[in-house]
């Protein structure tokens, strides 16, 4: 594991599932037979940490998984242009067709410890944006048993109930579990899968430089996924 020639690149296949606003080419990584688990990451592009510590921990394989299929940038416009939302300034993850989207803006904050001083679209309908619906459509294409929607820098482990998958997280990363963000998450990927009974797991990264978050996480993730990928 972590070879030193397997460190400099991403060995598994692409294949692409969408276009985003600006043209680029929304790529995910599949796997060889039945999808039982999604990961998610940078679906908001001012957290490219989780493509990062995503991307690292993956190049201790040298194959596509069985049963993990992975995303590796939803938001690549965002993440190129150093913005929470897309090209649009939408904030994808409040993009989604969910029976409380709402057309008010959504505020976020520059800093953890600052208050919420940006105001983001949710867009001009519910999935209006090209990124959200090729997500969508690769779900339902898809159909996994279970999905990890990577964020930060919060530090926790956010879902609806404590699962199994709950809690392998929690060891791997040490973070608490909390069944509520504490605020309102209207139009969300997590209340979409949810609606759609879809389990989702929301995993907030903590807050540390690159290396430290590979240095600290990078090989439990990377075992984490070998565990949770089926051999049918």
């Amino acid at each position: 594991m972590f070879e030193p020639e397997t460190r400099g690149i991403l060995q598994m296949e692409s294949e692409a599932y969408g276009v985003s606003v600006l043209g680029t080419t929304l790529r995910y990584i599949p796997c060889l037979g039945k999808c039982r688990l999604l990961v998610v990451a940078a679906i908001h592009g001012e957290e490219p940490d989780t493509t990062f510590l995503l991307s690292r921990s993956l190049r201790a394989f040298r194959s596509n998984f069985n049963s993990v299929v992975f995303v590796l940038c939803a938001n690549p416009d965002g993440v190129a242009l150093g913005t929470r939302g897309n090209a649009n300034g939408v904030d994808l993850n409040r993009n989604f067709a969910t029976s409380n989207w709402s057309a008010d803006k959504t505020p976020s904050r520059s800093v953890l410890e600052a208050p919420r001083d940006t105001l983001l679209s949710p867009g001009t309908s519910a999935g209006s944006e090209p990124e959200t619906r090729a997500l969508v459509s690769l779900v339902e294409k898809l159909d996994p048993e279970s999905i990890v929607s990577m964020h930060s820098p919060i530090g926790c482990i956010d879902a609806p109930a404590a699962t199994g998958l709950v809690r392998e997280l929690g060891d791997v990363f040490g973070l608490p579990y909390v069944a509520d963000i504490g605020y309102g998450t209207p139009g969300s990927f997590g209340t979409w899968c949810k609606e759609h009974k879809k389990e989702c797991v929301t995993l907030e990264l903590p807050r540390m430089p690159l290396e430290l978050l590979f240095d600290r996480f990078g090989r439990g993730f990377s075992e984490f996924l070998a565990n949770r990928d089926i051999h049918d």
